[in-house]
């Protein structure tokens, strides 16, 4: 076990707001032991952007981890040159060129659909009705499993969060994240013949087709579910209620002084909806004091270090106009960078955000809305009321 400063946190507390502890720890205990999470935890920017690189010291295979054990083992969980491989066949389906040729389009017109059936209401509440189907349809079409409904594949993805989160060993989670996997299981072999028949770009067709072995094309659909559904949801619903809270801020972009795509990098920053990433340290290293032993359990806070005050200014201010929000690292920093993340920005940054507002005009947070986010692994909102109109 490492010889770092033990960190207590109230557990309860650290879901419903991380950054509190995190800025505490950034201050005086960068590098913590958290008992209550069972794992040292790495929360400045610099450290992890230089140490996600030394995947011979901090692995990302861990046989024993959650992630492993109720998913199977997927190209996230792999380093050096099996990794490559299977990340390969993951960008030749979700690169930037098959994203704007092939998916952007479908984006487009499944966002459309949902926002036409929304118009006429007046209210909505934006995480139920827009940005969990607008994410879904997407990772429905991205990965094959078209055979799926949207609200199946937002309900199992989130059972599997839950259970690669489940750091306390709540049975109930466990059970609820296998029948998710098994699920999915289901979908796929249903969908094999006919890709097998008529292959797409999707993830499932050219993983498939490119000879990869079952076991590792299904965790990996599996991995592309649990990570490729909560993030875009969350992040849709969570940077239209940051525009609509900092009416500023929406106005930059309404004038046309901000991007769209900057209130993407901007949010990710500031909210990162996946704000963590695990590793299990495979050699002993010492890094600024602290002795790491073989077999120790890392988290890679990129939450805490988005918000990192010797990097970025006045981190916790969401702030259109600052200079430094693409240097984010809410998709990681090292050989494990994020493979749908051209996806990710082109739904959420070219599709969904602008759609919304040029479809609902005079959309406004629903009066006396009390917005409350949670989750310190996965963070995000969990409801958003609005009206329009």
């Amino acid at each position: 076990m490492s010889n770092a400063p033990v960190f207590d946190i109230d557990p309860a507390a650290f879901w419903q707001d991380p950054y509190p502890a995190l800025a505490a720890m950034r201050r005086t205990h960068p590098i913590a032991y958290v008992p209550q999470l069972g794992a040292t935890l790495f929360t400045r920017r610099a450290h992890i952007v230089e140490l996600e690189k030394l995947t011979e010291v901090f692995s990302s295979h861990q046989p024993q981890g959650l992630m492993n054990r109720l998913m199977g083992h997927n190209m996230m969980r792999k380093d050096g040159a099996e990794h490559i491989a299977e990340r390969k066949l993951m960008l030749a389906a979700l690169g930037p060129q098959p994203v704007r040729a092939h998916w952007e389009p479908i984006f487009r017109a499944d966002t459309q659909r949902v926002l036409e059936g929304l118009a006429p209401r007046g209210q909505a509440e934006l995480v139920a009705d827009y940005a969990m189907p607008v994410s879904a349809d997407a990772l429905r079409a991205l990965t094959g499993l078209t055979n799926m409904r949207w609200q199946v594949m937002d309900a199992w993805s989130q059972a599997m969060i839950d259970g690669i989160a489940n750091y306390g060993g709540d049975p109930a989670v466990e059970a609820r994240c296998h029948a998710a996997t098994a699920g999915i299981d289901a979908c796929i072999t249903e969908r094999l013949p006919a890709l097998q028949q008529a292959p797409d770009p999707s993830l499932l067709s050219v993983m498939h087709r490119a000879g990869l072995p079952e076991a590792s094309v299904r965790a990996n659909i599996k991995l592309s579910i649990s990570g490729g559904q909560n993030e875009p949801r969350d992040a849709i619903a969570g940077a239209a209620w940051a525009l609509l809270a900092h009416p500023d801020q929406l106005q930059r972009v309404l004038s046309g002084q901000a991007s769209w795509r900057r209130v993407f990098d901007e949010y990710v920053r500031w909210m990162s909806p996946i704000a963590m990433s695990p590793r299990r340290v495979a050699q002993r290293y010492s890094v600024d004091g602290v002795t790491l032993e073989p077999e120790d359990r890392i988290f890679f806070m990129f939450g805490s270090a988005n918000r990192d005050e010797d990097f970025f200014d006045e981190p916790e201010r969401f702030d259109l106009g600052r200079s430094d929000s693409a240097a984010h690292i809410a998709f990681g920093a090292g050989p494990h960078y994020c493979a749908g993340a051209a996806a990710s920005k082109s739904l959420i940054a070219e599709v969904a955000l602008p759609a919304l507002f040029a479809r609902l005009p005079g959309l406004r947070l629903a009066p006396g809305a009390a917005v409350r986010f949670g989750g310190w692994a996965f963070r995000g909102p969990l409801s958003v009321p609005v009206a329009w109109g």
